[in-house]
């Protein structure tokens, strides 16, 4: 899930109590696999905030070797992969919110 907490700050959010670590991977670091690692809660969600200028980006989540799409992002765009999940980041400030 993906939460917006001001214009240009999301949070990222992904279940996974049994992972032993969750990369937030997309175009907006180049699909670098390991430039945002995820901080893991008690209760076994993944979180990860990033600032993003506007436009739409294209992520996934990698837990353990493994992808994931977030279907409670913005959208799902077909890849040759499979699927991205999507993320829009607009010029307007909303309350922080899950998007989707």
């Amino acid at each position: 899930m993906v939460a917006r907490i001001n214009r240009n700050e999301l949070e990222f959010r992904f279940y996974r109590p049994r992972a032993h670590e969750v990369f937030l991977v997309g175009d907006f670091s180049g699909w670098d696999q390991r430039a945002h690692p995820m901080t893991r809660s008690e209760d076994g969600e993944w979180c990860c905030r990033l600032e993003l200028c506007e436009g739409v980006y294209q992520f996934k989540y990698l837990a353990d070797g493994a992808w994931y799409v977030d279907y409670a992002a913005f959208g799902v765009e077909p890849c040759p992969f499979g699927h991205n999940s999507v993320m829009v980041v607009d010029d307007v400030e909303s309350p922080a919110v899950p998007l989707g």
